[in-house]
């Protein structure tokens, strides 16, 4: 196994430092280097600190509760052998599978140029090429990026760890669903947080490849390793990108009861406001088409409802997906930021992925301050959510579906209503990180 590893250098500012990308006035010229600047008219993303503001995160670095002492591990896609410095990077996160890169970048200088930016403290990373190979490991694409780079911004004290997969884990099923198995064996050994960043439906997994994934995700548990996923990009189908018909179904490992599902939300207004200003789901799907999506969400056919869900209202006899939330609308996204060639690209984050990478870095925090690794959060977040603290600890999301028309494959409509409590769309919702990591942590 190789494990490169590297202190990224960043602005030596406290991890609660205001960012400078929050003084870039809208409607003024891009710095310089900078191609294409989604903090300028029209907005289409928000600075790391306003969206530590809208989630409760920073009161809590304030505090120097800040993740240190924790490690986060992402599961990304390599990018194909050969890929060019980035031109016209694709954005940010898709549906299903990784779909295959026209770029990559350093994500050495991704993190020192994004951590200058906004004034984060440097990044430290490692990265694990026991699968992928040793050819270029910091090689990154754009969604491995926008994942670290979130999690930092949420944890900015916590070693960032990625686990690489061959760039051909895209190409079909086989590779994908023996991927994620391989990835996911690599991500629960050696960290406190597991992410995976990438989901597939339930129909495309053997049982034995479902069995092996519960038994490493019970292995996980048993370590006190917290395993978070995106819930999908597709709404009411799985995430599948192999030119088949798609199925209304949720997705894998999201759907695994051991599995922390994060679905995805679309933020109302500005974000400027500088307060909480509301969510809606997310829900732009427009078939597989790049840049579009919604929120996964529905019931397993797999599991059956785990304990903690039950009484839950809304929820069937089986596994209901998500259980929480966070944006993932490339609209007004995370600002991450891409590099290569001299340039940079600020770039609005897309995707349950971006969710997921929310919850990791809060999770790290709630680590940090209970001084124990929660491990298997799932029970906790329900009891919590369904006590007297729920919307002192939630933004319950009440508006919008994941009400899909899947045009291409021919499939049809499917999905739900996002509604008042737990929904098979956003889950309990997004956190106000202030108040829900104490309880986390106690």
């Amino acid at each position: 196994m190789l494990l490169s590893v590297a202190s990224v250098a960043g602005c030596t500012g406290s991890s609660g430092a205001t960012e400078h990308g929050t003084a870039t006035a809208v409607g003024t010229a891009a710095p310089a280097g900078v191609v294409s600047d989604c903090l300028l008219a029209p907005v289409s993303c928000y600075a790391p600190a306003l969206f530590r503001v809208e989630y409760g995160i920073a009161p809590l670095l304030d505090r120097g509760i800040d993740g240190r002492g924790e490690t986060v591990t992402v599961v990304a896609v390599a990018p194909p052998p050969g890929a060019p410095s980035p031109g016209a990077p694709s954005p940010g996160a898709t549906a299903g599978p990784p779909a295959a890169v026209t770029a990559a970048s350093d994500i050495r200088q991704d993190l020192a140029a994004f951590d200058g930016m906004f004034r984060l403290p440097a990044a430290r990373i490692q990265v694990v090429t026991t699968l992928a190979g040793a050819g270029s490991p910091w090689q990154a694409t754009d969604e491995e990026v926008q994942d670290t780079e979130i999690v930092h911004t949420v944890a900015p004290a916590a070693a960032l760890r990625v686990v690489l997969l061959p760039s051909n884990v895209p190409d079909s099923a086989a590779n994908a669903t023996a991927g994620m198995l391989a990835g996911l064996r690599l991500a629960v050994s050696g960290t406190d947080v597991a992410l995976i960043s990438f989901s597939l439906g339930e129909h495309y997994f053997t049982k034995a490849q479902v069995t092996q994934m519960h038994a490493l995700l019970l292995g996980a548990a048993a370590h006190h390793v917290t395993v978070i996923a995106g819930s999908g990009d597709n709404g009411g189908y799985s995430d599948a990108d192999f030119g088949d018909t798609a199925v209304k179904e949720v997705s894998l490992p999201a759907s695994d009861p051991l599995v922390l599902a994060a679905g995805g939300t679309t933020l109302d207004g500005n974000l400027s406001a500088g307060f909480y200003i509301g969510e809606t789901a997310w829900n732009t799907q427009a078939g597989f088409v790049l840049g579009s999506g919604a929120s996964g969400g529905g019931f397993s056919h797999l599991y059956a409802r785990p304990a903690y869900q039950d009484g839950v209202p809304g929820i069937s006899t089986m596994r209901g997906v998500p259980d929480v939330a966070g944006e993932a609308d490339p609209k007004g996204g995370w600002a991450f930021v891409f590099t290569g060639g001299g340039k940079r690209w600020i770039m609005p984050s897309s995707g349950t992925s971006a969710a997921a990478s929310l919850w990791g870095g809060l999770v790290a925090l709630a680590d940090q301050y209970g001084n124990h690794d929660l491990g298997f959060v799932n029970p906790a977040v329900y009891r919590i959510a369904g006590s007297s603290s729920y919307h002192q600890v939630f933004h319950n999301i009440t508006t919008g579906s994941n009400i899909v028309n899947m045009p291409y494959p021919a499939a049809g409509v499917a999905g739900y209503q996002a509604g008042p409590g737990w929904n098979p769309v956003t889950g309990w919702g997004t956190p106000d990180a202030q108040a829900l990591v104490p309880l986390l942590a106690a």
